[in-house]
């Protein structure tokens, strides 16, 4: 599960926006990453973002809040936030995780927020696929129905995302695999790998030398991007005579 919980607002309402977003800056853990006025926009940046969570106004043009959770129930947690308190029925019905009746309170924001955090963790608990060899080896698939290949952890130099693809790269050949960054961030061995940039994760014995701005791993120069570069570097010196 990432550090932080993201989210989408979609209320018809500027003031009522603006209002969310300054609670969402008041906590940490969670993070508003769009907003829209539009339930058929609503639709777009779900697909692009994917959110953990829509704080969703039922009373909108077009499309209503209700109408618009039962396309996207599936894809994304919801809390309702309407002026409305007869819906609440209605919102219940399709699953959402609570119901925020306008003018919202802070205190009621992070009741809600909490409620967001415990299903999502619940959920990465019951869904967390169990590794038994991840710190040796694993497989992959790879091109072709049923074809794996094994992967002996100790020979990967780095991985490199590339779109819906992660590259393995190894001494001897590059294995592409249909998997995101994100899976083997969170699935290799914490203490042999960082990620030093939104496409790449190193392997920190496999490193030859770095400066501020790049890692070379076996002869490959690498970019280190600005949001990893604190934490690369203070990995880095862990090792540092």
């Amino acid at each position: 599960m990432s550090d932080y919980l993201t989210a989408i607002i979609v209320d018809d309402e500027p003031p009522a926006i603006r209002l969310l977003q300054k609670y969402f800056e008041q906590l940490q853990g969670i993070k508003c990453i769009a907003t829209c006025t539009r339930a058929l926009d609503a639709l777009v940046l779900i697909e692009k973002h994917k959110p953990d969570v829509v704080f969703l106004d039922i009373q909108m043009p077009d499309l209503n809040g209700i109408q618009l959770s039962a396309i996207i129930k599936d894809k994304v947690k919801i809390v309702f936030t309407t002026a409305y308190p007869q819906f609440a029925i209605e919102g219940f019905e399709v699953n959402a995780i609570d119901y925020l009746l306008k003018p919202i309170a802070f205190e009621r924001f992070i009741v809600a927020v909490e409620k967001v955090r415990k299903q999502q963790t619940e959920h990465t608990i019951v869904n967390t696929p169990v590794q038994t060899n991840i710190d040796d080896y694993f497989f992959v698939k790879t091109d072709g129905k049923k074809r794996y290949q094994r992967i002996e952890v100790r020979a990967i130099n780095y991985l490199e995302s590339i779109k819906n693809y992660v590259v393995l790269h190894t001494s001897s050949e590059q294995v592409v695999t249909y998997n995101t960054l994100k899976y083997f961030e969170e699935n290799l061995p914490g203490n042999q790998f960082v990620k030093i940039h939104k496409s790449f994760i190193v392997a920190i014995g496999k490193i030859e030398k770095t400066d501020n701005n790049e890692v070379w791993v076996s002869g490959k120069c690498l970019p280190i991007g600005d949001t990893y570069r604190n934490d690369f570097f203070e990995r880095i010196e862990r090792f540092e005579i």
